[in-house]
């Protein structure tokens, strides 16, 4: 793939990312396709269907404020962006794992690996140091099934 549709690619997660740091929920359509695949469900807690990556943002800005996502690197490859970042917030509102808000802060790294079709997010996965997120926060651990 040429240089150039691989800087666009990460300058489309870039925007991504800045719109949510802005909290510009609106802007979002303009660099995720409506029908984007979000493949990491167990903290946001939207439904498992296309385009329901949106409502998992809101569900976060309205958990955590501020919440803000620090770039540390991208990386890209054919239709691929990584991105490894440090994301910090508290949590002020209600969450679908954690209904009361502690009013506790935390930081973490988490990778996101974003697939890019006609220069919007189409997919998204992401792993996350989500156990020290939870003792950070004060959240139970979920139970095994």
């Amino acid at each position: 793939m040429e240089e150039s549709k691989l800087s666009s690619n990460k300058k489309v997660v870039e925007n991504f990312f800045k719109v949510i740091n802005e909290r510009q929920l609106e802007k979002l359509i303009e660099f995720m396709s409506r029908d984007v695949v979000d493949h990491n469900k167990i903290i946001h807690g939207e439904e498992d269907k296309p385009g329901a990556a949106f409502d998992g943002i809101r569900q976060q800005l309205a958990a955590f404020h501020p919440l803000q996502f620090q770039i540390e690197e991208l990386i890209a490859e054919n239709s691929s962006v990584v991105a490894r970042i440090t994301q910090s917030g508290s949590h002020t509102g209600p969450h679908p794992r954690m209904p009361l808000p502690t009013n506790r802060s935390f930081e973490n790294e988490a990778i996101f690996i974003f697939t890019i079709k006609n220069d919007k997010i189409s997919e998204i996965r992401a792993v996350s140091d989500r156990l020290g997120l939870f003792l950070q926060l004060g959240w139970d651990w979920p139970e095994a099934d």
